[in-house]
């Protein structure tokens, strides 16, 4: 598997910074990302061949069967190496045969599903054994077959049929793979436009450390609200179209709240956004340019250090219930630029109150954590420089009016949320003000 050093030239470190990016930029994380996911599965072969894990030779089979469809059809295996969730298997097992603590088993025969998946994506004649995990045989991108009684399957494909065999079971996959049979779970594609997503309720890495995963979900019933969404945000929003039609690729559902919504990404599965079903499509479109937004820094963060090691101090944040890490505040406040991004432009269509009192609440906010990114003596020589551009295009919108009730408003919203979280852990040190650009 060829790999590649990326890099991310200042022009466009910047116009990350400043809150976009643009093609040019997105497509190096991409690159990046698909390269940090190539070396994970190196690192899984070679750790597993260095240990006396079960699977080793399962391990080793799937490697060879991948490298021989790379050979074939190198585009596919990309397609598969790049699914979010092969990097969080990747990962973690891969920390777990290094005898990480707290990590999940290590379940390196995963590379043989990766290779059967790519053989069913290229329509590769294949056979091949794969693991079983609780009860299931995973192919990522594809979906999951089962129940199976067995610890080791069998996966026979042979361009026109493609079976699972195991325990005198045989269980058939569709040639339409999206299509939903029985023994067989895919992964549902949900098409918007130009938009296309994996609504991914099965993988059992498809979301790393998301405790209210949902299953068997109905995608028809997400479907509508992520079509009108992406219609708001192609129309309205194009920039932030853009990136999230380049960099999403998967939806994880989780369970609904009580109250709200709720959404998260992780730095282990680039492309993947977890969230709730949407209320409406306005708040699935303000979910979409929040969560993008830590996906491309979590991505950046791969190429180029902006914190130093964590020193223990916890602080303020106006979005957070809790106290946060210096890495945790730099993420919150660029996917809250991107937030306040999204609200300034919204406030032009919906000149209602609440767009004007989204814009003026997360800008101040995103501003606040600014100044104290800048004073916390965390940040390196580069993270210095990227808060610097972020604190210039909020300093641009800070001069923009938004109407006084909707002001009055933000400002009481955030002085609530300040008041409950001093009861809680005390007073807030005073921060500088935000810098001049």
């Amino acid at each position: 598997m060829s790999l590649t050093y990326h890099q991310m030239p200042p022009d466009l470190f910047s116009a990350v910074a400043a809150g976009g990016g643009g093609p040019a930029a997105i497509e190096i994380l991409k690159q990046a990302q698909h390269s940090k996911h190539a070396l994970l599965v190196l690192g899984v072969m070679a750790a597993a061949e260095k240990s006396e894990h079960a699977q080793r030779a399962l391990a080793r089979r799937g490697y060879d069967l991948l490298r021989a469809i790379q050979r074939r059809d190198p585009a596919t295996v990309s397609s598969v190496i790049r699914h979010p969730s092969a990097g969080a298997w990747a990962h973690r097992t891969l920390v777990a045969l290094r005898g990480g603590a707290g990590m999940p088993g290590a379940i390196p025969g995963g590379l043989a599903a990766l290779a059967a998946a790519a053989a069913i994506r290229a329509n590769l004649p294949a056979e091949i054994e794969v693991p079983v995990c609780d009860g299931m045989v995973m192919l990522p991108s594809l979906g999951a077959v089962g129940p199976v009684e067995a610890e080791v399957a069998t996966l026979r494909n042979t361009g026109c049929r493609t079976d699972l065999i195991a325990a005198g079971r045989r269980i058939t996959i569709p040639v339409s793979y999206r299509e939903r049979t029985p023994g067989w779970h895919p992964l549902c594609l949900v098409r918007a436009g130009s938009l296309k997503l994996l609504v991914d309720d099965v993988d059992p890495f498809r979301m790393p450390a998301a405790p209210n995963l949902a299953t068997a979900i109905d995608p028809d019933s997400w479907s509508g609200v992520i079509s009108e969404a992406w219609t708001l945000l192609e129309l309205h929003h194009p920039a932030v179209a853009r990136e999230v039609a380049e960099i999403v690729t998967v939806i994880v559902p989780l369970m609904r709240p009580p109250h709200g919504q709720v959404s998260s990404s992780s730095p282990e599965t680039f492309g993947a956004i977890a969230l709730s079903r949407p209320p409406d499509a306005c708040t699935l479109a303000s979910t979409l340019a929040h969560e993008v937004q830590h996906i491309k820094l979590s991505a950046l963060l791969d190429l180029i250090p902006l914190a130093l090691p964590d020193d223990g101090r916890r602080f303020y944040a106006p979005w957070r219930e809790d106290p946060r890490p210096v890495s945790g505040l730099l993420q919150g406040a660029y996917a809250y630029v991107g937030v306040s991004g999204f609200w300034r432009r919204q406030r032009e269509l919906r000149p209602e109150l609440d767009a004007h009192v989204e814009f003026a609440r997360w800008r101040e906010a995103a501003a606040l954590v600014t100044g104290v990114l800048r004073s916390s003596g965390q940040l390196t020589a580069k993270g210095r420089e990227f808060v610097q551009v972020m604190e210039g295009t909020l300093q641009a919108w800070q001069a923009e009016p938004v109407p006084e009730m909707a002001r009055r408003r933000a400002i009481q919203e955030s002085e609530q949320h300040m008041a409950r979280w001093q009861e809680r852990y005390g007073p807030i040190p005073a921060y500088p003000a935000m810098a001049e650009p």
